[in-house]
Formats: structure tokens, sequence, C-alpha cells
């Protein structure tokens, strides 16, 4: 009889997990609370009939470099799009700041401080399979390419801190690093978000840039849901796992196994979960949630600068010292009338997102954990600062609380997408401080969630690296290599 394994939740890191096991040779099951495989990789209509919104995150930077993504092939499986602009930063009066893909182009426009913007990201964005390496599995290992993980490494210790303000001059650069150091969702400065931000900029300067998906998110998703029904997986929807307490998933003693594609928190339900390692998960901080608004417009967005229309990706938040304020607020467990606003409109490239001649537009604020706070209005007056007439391309919107997507998504511990706080001390201990922190004290129990290493992304590591060492442990130490299943 073949070994059997179940792995709760379809997001990435569940089907990237499964597909690793079906190639395997298990039978692998995959159960998921929603009515449709993906996780936070789901498209679907939330406003109006012909418009397709990403439900969870749009634009997928680290999807391409991703060592398990690539040689799945994903590159050839979903159709990809390569913006031009990577991501852009409207400021006041009309002006902004645009990170190219090229490199060049970008440094050219910050004048003046266009040579130390080259300086930081030109030895991140040409030797990105070595930032991806050190960032993309853990941090308690000796780097394969130690050059670029020091000077990653030092430039996170530089930009972390309140000494790194005076590394640029002009308001332009000072906005466009602060805009993409927001995304961790964490106080500003700090090591952690200068480490995400400087991980997300070199990207944007690669040769793939910040790319997504023709078709949405959802692509990502079926595409690792038809390699595992191929090798035999099957995924169940509409199966909400609340309690591991009773779970039938196999029998460990055979090798049989279970992987978490969720909080840890479930693992918390387990009756035999050792104390110690149930009070380190105890420990494990959640961070600030998120608050969502997905528009349909009858026309793009009409942004003051015109080159802002390019970039899918656009950070609304004004200077770095106005987004810098927003998120400390939000620390703080409070808010300000002026938030970050990160926003995709991945229609200006993709036809296939609204009806000819429509627009869908993806926006999300940072808010505190378990907040009830309806988003819209203070969204479209930001927007509106930049993108004067916004309000009036207006045909639906549909909100969405961070308590919403805490209730809908179990695994968004008060509406946090990140798996988990993102700062220095979790980026060793997620969950727990381990050489092998997807293995869990319980015989054939594995995490492969954004709570484990490399942490938040869609990037499918910490469900593959889950299950190559679920696959190890089983096999007596023997290590599982992408190339083993996938080819070279």
């Amino acid at each position: 009889m073949a070994r059997r394994a179940t792995v709760i939740g379809s997001g990435p890191n569940g089907l990237s997990a499964a597909v690793a096991l079906a190639r395997a040779g298990y039978e692998v099951r995959v159960l998921e609370a929603a009515s449709t495989a993906g996780g936070g990789v789901r498209t679907a209509n939330l406003t109006l009939p012909g418009f397709r919104h990403d439900v969870g995150s749009a634009v997928h930077p680290a999807a391409l470099s991703s060592p398990f993504f690539r040689a799945f092939g994903i590159h050839e499986r979903v159709g990809w799009i390569h913006p031009l602009a990577s991501y852009a930063q409207p400021l006041d009066g009309g002006r902004a700041a645009i990170a190219w893909r090229d490199l060049e182009r970008t440094a050219d426009a910050l004048g003046r401080d266009g040579r130390t913007w080259r300086a930081v990201l030109r030895p991140l964005s040409s030797r990105l399979g070595g930032v991806v390496d050190f960032t993309g599995s853990q941090l308690l290992r000796w780097p394969r390419h130690p050059i670029t993980a020091a000077r990653f490494g030092l430039r996170t210790l530089q930009l972390g801190t309140r000494l790194g303000r005076g590394t640029f001059e002009t308001e332009e650069a000072n906005a466009l690093l602060a805009g993409v150091l927001a995304h961790a969702n964490t106080p500003l400065p700090s090591i952690g978000a200068a480490a995400s931000g400087l991980f997300l900029a070199a990207h944007a300067h690669s040769a793939d840039g910040w790319a997504f998906p023709r078709g949405g998110a959802q692509t990502i998703a079926d595409a690792l849901v038809a390699d595992l029904r191929a090798h035999g997986g099957v995924v169940e929807t509409g199966v909400r796992v609340e309690t591991l307490d009773g779970l039938e998933w196999g029998d460990p003693d055979a090798g049989d196994l279970l992987l978490l594609d969720t909080t840890p928190r479930l693992l918390l339900t387990h009756p035999h979960l050792p104390a110690r390692y149930a009070q380190a998960l105890r420990h494990y901080r959640y961070g600030q949630a998120v608050a969502k608004v997905d528009f349909a417009l009858d026309g793009p967005v009409p942004w003051a600068h015109p080159e802002v229309a390019l970039a899918p990706t656009v950070h609304v938040g004004g200077t770095r010292e106005e987004i810098e304020a927003g998120e400390n607020a939000v620390a703080r467990g409070g808010m300000t009338e002026r938030p970050y606003v990160l926003t995709v409109q991945p229609s200006v490239l993709d036809g296939t997102r609204a009806p000819e001649g429509k627009h869908v537009l993806w926006t999300y604020i940072h808010v505190p954990a378990g907040s009830t706070f309806d988003p819209t209005q203070v969204i479209v007056r930001q927007i509106e600062r930049f993108a004067p007439g916004f309000r009036r391309h207006i045909l639906a919107s549909h909100a969405t609380t961070a308590a919403q997507r805490a209730a809908d998504n179990p695994a968004d511990i008060g509406g946090d997408i990140l798996g988990g706080a993102f700062t220095l001390a979790q980026a060793f201990r997620r969950p727990v401080v381990s050489r092998t922190p997807w293995r869990t004290p319980l015989r054939g129990v594995y995490l492969a969630s954004a709570a484990t290493p490399p942490g938040p992304g869609v990037s499918g590591m910490p469900g593959w690296l889950a299950a190559r060492q679920a696959l190890r442990d089983r096999r007596g130490g023997e290590r599982l290599e992408l190339e083993d299943l996938f080819g070279s």
C-alpha cells in the first residue's frame, strides 16, 4: 500500500508540498476550507460580472525567482506579464518616482540620488540568485553566495535603522524606498522591513521585474492543482479543519504524513503536543492586519503623473515621512487619515481582467489586528489626492475588513496575511528556533506555511522545504533535491 499524505490548506505552499509529495509517490489529499483551491492566490468576481479580482496577492516578484517554481516550470505553465515599470510612487504636485525594470533608467531619473540607488541595488539585482538563496530557506546556515549575502545583510542593517535615513537626499528616492519597505507591515524603520524591502527592490530591477500572471493569481493555483491531479492527488474543498484532535489523517508508524499550510496555532489543538513546543508556539507573534477594497472602474485610474499608469503596482502614501508615520501609527494600534495604500492595477496590461474599456483596481491598507474598519472612503480620498477624479470612475467596490479576512481564512490571524510578524527575531524564530523548523515534535506532522522559512510571499518554498524535510526523515536522512522530482 502506498504511503499517504494529507495537506491542510491549499494556498501556494500547501499545493507545492502536495505536488512534491505526489511526485515522490505518496497518495496525497489536500483539504481546503474555501469553495475553491488557491488560498492567497485565488481570483474571483467580487464586484460586477466580468470583473476578475485577486482575492489575496496580485503581483508575485518571488514566484519567478523561486527555486521550487523554477523547477516546477511556472514560467511555461502560466502566462506572465513583465511590466516595464515594476512599481511607482506618486507625490504631490503631479510628481512621481518610478522603479523601472531598467535600473539605469530608474537611477537616471533620481538625479543626484541615482548613483546611490545604483550602489545599493545593482549588486543585489544583478546577483538575484544569491539574494534568493540567502533569504530563501533559513538563516541558520552558511550561504552558498557569501559575498552577496554579506552585501544584503549590510544594506539591511544600514537601511533598517534611523541612521539609514541619510542614505538618500531627494524626496523622490526616499519615497521610492519607503513605499517598498512598507510592504512588511511593521514599524519603520526596522531591520525586518529593510530585509523585505531590499528583497523586493532587487526583484524590481531584475530581468523578470514585478511580474504577474495573465488572467489573475488563480492561474498559479490551477497549474499546481493540475500537476497534483496528474500524479494521483486530490483536492477536497469546503472542508474546514479547526482542530487536530481526532483528525483522521493516516498512520504515522506506516510512514503517513500530515502537512499544515496553516497558522501554527492549529498545532495547539493536538492533545499530545509537548508542553515546551506548545509554549514556544504561544510566544510566536502575529502582526498587524490588512483591510482590502476591490474596485470595478469604467476606465483607468487618472493619475496626475502619466507614467504612474505604466506600473501595475503603485504605492500611494506620499513622502517617506508620511509613510513612516502611517505605518507606525498602525503598529501602535491606531490609524491616520492619510494611510499607505498598496494598489495594483493589473488591467492596464491584462485585458482579460475586465470588460473591454473597463478596469479592476486592487487596494489595501494596514490596520490593527482584528479591525472592523471599512477603508473604502479613506482609500478613495488618498487615491484622489494623486489621481483627481478617481471617484467618478468607480462602478462598484467590495471591501474586506481585517476581521472578515480572519473569519474567512483561519490562517490569517486577526487579518495578518504574512503568517506572523515580520521582525528580525522572527526571521530566526519562525515559528521556533531550529535548523529544521518545518518539523514538529509530533511524528509525521510538519508545518508548511508562511509561518516557516523563508516566510511570506508566493514562492512555494515553505511547502517544498516542509515536504523535503518530511521525505528526508522518512528516508533515513537521504537528501531529496528538486531535480529528483522535476528533472534537471
